[in-house]
């Protein structure tokens, strides 16, 4: 038979558990106080840092539907057939084909598709970029300037390979390029977001930026290169848009 044991029959176990309860406190002259110590409970973890992260991810609440919305596509382009892809990315695409024939649809659709197979990415940039300048400028004019940058850069772009392909340089096939994202809109963003760096870091930004697209423009030297350099032209462009009117106090 096994029975439970007693506390009794263990005087050394009483004693180690007892004394480990004790907290020992020497004073000023020498003698020691032992004092009973509790137990402490362990504390769940804290919600503060889901809660800020969900704080802010309210306080941009365009970039991160844009954000979602781009996660649901990108999800389909892993789901259907490489052909089928290939087929519904060329209908969305802003090339000079759909840009003389239906425009305002392809200008608008090709912003909900990434150039590319990771939605990760994207995360981080809106979250460096455009959430910054979302909750700086507010949505409407968060909107106006991407949106100026995304289709004046498309037109800058095209209007470069219409001229090429006038002039001999490129393939006539290229009317019809596959041409999708949210480059450009993200690219102007950027430009814009130059006039909300501190003033002793805006400089360095502005050369940064320019130099990172003027390399790859001059590198690559195609009509999306210079769509990206054109975009934060624009951006940089923007900059009546950042003005902040402070309403006059009425008279008494």
């Amino acid at each position: 038979m096994i029975c439970a044991r007693s506390p009794l029959r263990n005087p050394v176990g009483v004693l180690l558990h007892d004394c480990l309860l004790l907290r020992h406190t020497i004073t000023s002259n020498g003698s020691t106080i032992a004092e009973r110590r509790t137990h402490r409970r362990a504390t769940p973890l804290s919600s503060s840092g889901v809660t800020s992260v969900w704080r802010y991810v309210k306080s941009a609440p365009l970039t991160y539907s844009w954000l979602v919305l781009l996660l649901t596509t990108t999800i389909i382009q892993h789901s259907i057939p490489a052909h089928r892809l290939q087929a519904l990315l060329q209908k969305e695409s802003t090339n000079l084909h759909h840009l003389a024939s239906d425009p305002i649809r392809v200008l608008f659709q090709s912003l909900l598709w990434i150039d590319g197979k990771y939605w990760w990415p994207y995360l981080l940039v809106f979250t460096l970029f455009l959430a910054p300048a979302e909750r700086w400028l507010g949505q409407l004019r968060w909107l106006l300037a991407g949106l100026a940058c995304h289709v004046g850069a498309t037109y800058l772009s095209e209007g470069y390979l219409y001229w090429r392909i006038q002039e001999a340089v490129s393939s006539p096939r290229l009317i019809d390029a596959r041409d999708i994202g949210v480059s450009y809109f993200v690219v102007g963003i950027v430009g814009v977001l130059t006039y909300h760096i501190p003033p002793r870091w805006r400089w360095l930004y502005v050369a940064a930026a320019l130099v990172v697209f003027g390399v790859s423009l001059a590198v690559k030297r195609d009509f999306t290169q210079l769509g990206h350099f054109s975009a934060l032209l624009l951006g940089l462009a923007c900059y009546p848009l950042t003005r902040i009117r402070r309403r006059e106090p009425a008279a008494a």
